[in-house]
């Protein structure tokens, strides 16, 4: 009984430290202005890796044991760990979804930041095709939430790269 209370203990510490990861991830992110869609990609990218790590973690043969001597136990606390487990595997399988997705786009950062506005019109009747099969196919990422900052972002790359053009000229 003493070996479980401390074990729950700690599951109870691990739960608290998730949530607070899961809390944080889901809060707004504060941006500049002028950011553009390449920082939607590396966002992503960034939470996918942290997200990942701690599924590594909680998957890992130290944190089984535990969970088994509690399942063992049958402790009440297992019913939290489980729904956490669910949300940690959702959020890593969004980030990596997502990412999948914006590397679709990724091609396209490149031309829309060093091009001139000419050629950079070429390129968007093709990005806007890959928008749209985004938003038509994602799980996740094809929310308003995510699609109108994704296009915000692509509009401030435009805009940059029109104001870096007339500098220039």
């Amino acid at each position: 009984a003493e070996v479980t209370e401390k074990l729950e203990e700690a599951v109870m510490i691990w739960i608290k430290q998730i949530k607070q990861v899961l809390v944080e991830s889901e809060q707004m992110r504060r941006e500049a202005d002028d950011i553009g869609p390449s920082a939607e990609l590396e966002h992503w990218k960034s939470r996918m890796s942290s997200f990942n790590s701690l599924l590594d973690e909680i998957k890992g043969s130290r944190v089984k044991k535990i969970i088994s001597i509690l399942q063992a136990a049958r402790s009440k606390t297992l019913k939290q760990w489980k729904e956490l487990d669910v949300n940690i595997t959702v959020a890593a399988n969004e980030a990596k979804d997502n990412v999948r997705y914006l590397y679709t786009l990724d091609e396209f950062f490149g031309p829309l930041a060093q091009a001139s506005p000419v050629t950079m019109m070429e390129h968007v009747p093709s990005l806007m095709n890959i928008v749209c099969m985004i938003y038509c196919t994602s799980p996740y990422y094809n929310t308003s939430e995510c699609m109108t900052s994704l296009l915000l972002k692509i509009t401030n790359q435009m805009i940059n790269t029109c104001k870096m053009y007339l500098c220039e000229g």
